[in-house]
């Protein structure tokens, strides 16, 4: 039966080492199913999810959001902890190593006390190792245990690195494309420069490269929600999409060429981020551009000068483009409960910019005739 025993507190502490390796320091995605941080994300999120679908307020139901990613790191970090502790304490119990305890008698509550002080390198002298083997797992336990707690204070740097990376260019994209983001309102903004919408083309097509190469090395910040309400790594990156499908239908003095180049790294994004959470593309029940919708874009951008490409040919071609990755980022939207912004805003409110918890700037700054939805700001 110990045999037994030695054999799964071995398999535990390598399980938990490969997953580690895997979760910190392997930088490409893991296609292999069986996975403790997956497994843990998994039954972690469902709960945590299932009471925010129950929060009526938008701004509340963000705000308890936003503390799984952050929480849940933290909390993996001490199942793996605990893992090993439990893993070399059931192993030096089974194995029968002989420990040298100041008070009392040896039982599977000291290999656990003593198992917590080595990996955590503590040394406290009062239980120690009376044999070879006992010896050397320790001296094996305490090296893992050093270099776990070197691989955290690596791992945490990186992950908010690269969540000021992609948060930075999110918040720029408030005074471009309103905040939410929509495609028209980004059209619309460049309306009088329309030139200038490839460098921003351009700039997000680099943006969707990095956000795919970090989120899929560190699945965790795809939990990391944005500074504001309205604002969202996926809702970004869906009105990058439908941007870049308007101006591949055709927009006057647009190159046609970054579109396809934007469109085709953001819709990689999607589709690989998409496998990570397993999440398949779903049929679309709502419609985000309805023919009525579709007409309404065309208006609004008519009026800021903005000429979209029009017959059927152009139709068909758009709605191809929209199969492609609407079905994905509405499966993203629907796991990490993220609303997907609108083709073109319906209201004339205000961005991010000019407001702040103690009013707005339009009397001062002339706004946007057609911002996004503002939210309140301490």
């Amino acid at each position: 039966m110990k045999t037994v025993i030695t054999l799964v507190s071995v398999l535990l502490i390598l399980a938990i080492l490969l997953d580690a390796f895997e979760t910190v320091v392997l930088p490409r995605r893991v296609t292999r199913r069986v996975r403790l941080a997956r497994a843990f994300y998994r039954v972690t999120w469902i709960p945590f999810a299932a009471i925010a679908r129950r929060i009526k307020s938008n701004k509340r139901r963000e705000g308890f959001l936003g503390f799984f990613g952050p929480l849940s790191l933290i909390m993996l970090l001490i199942v793996w902890a605990v893992g090993l502790v439990a893993g070399f304490g059931v192993l030096h119990w089974s194995l029968g190593s002989r420990l040298n305890i100041n008070d009392g008698q040896v039982n599977l509550g000291s290999y656990f006390y003593f198992s917590g002080t080595t990996f955590f390198t503590l040394g406290y002298g009062d239980i120690t190792a009376a044999e070879t083997l006992a010896r050397v797992l320790a001296i094996l336990e305490a090296g893992l245990g050093f270099g776990f707690l070197a691989l955290i204070i690596g791992y945490l740097p990186v992950i908010y690195q690269a969540f000021s990376r992609r948060e930075a260019s999110i918040t720029l994209l408030d005074a471009r494309a309103g905040s939410p983001p929509s495609a028209a309102e980004l059209l619309r903004r460049h309306g009088q420069n329309i030139a200038d919408l490839d460098r921003l083309l351009y700039n997000w097509e680099r943006w969707a490269a990095e956000l795919m190469e970090s989120h899929l090395s560190y699945p965790v910040l795809c939990y990391y929600r944005s500074q504001h309400n309205n604002q969202s790594w996926l809702t970004a990156l869906t009105a990058v999409l439908d941007a870049s499908a308007l101006v591949m239908v055709g927009v006057d003095g647009v190159s046609k060429r970054q579109g396809q180049l934007t469109f085709a790294m953001a819709r990689h994004a999607v589709v690989d981020l998409a496998q990570i959470f397993n999440t398949p593309p779903r049929e679309i029940t709502s419609d985000r551009l309805s023919n009525e919708e579709h007409n309404r874009l065309r208006s609004f951008l008519s009026v800021a000068g903005v000429k979209l490409a029009v017959g059927d040919d152009a139709d068909a071609k758009l709605s191809e483009l929209r199969r492609m990755y609407e079905p994905y980022v509405k499966s993203l939207a629907d796991y990490l409960l993220v609303t997907l912004p609108v083709w073109a805003p319906t209201a004339e409110v205000f961005d991010n910019w000019q407001t702040s918890a103690w009013g707005r700037i339009s009397s001062l700054v002339e706004a946007p005739p057609c911002a996004s939805q503002e939210e309140e700001h301490f």
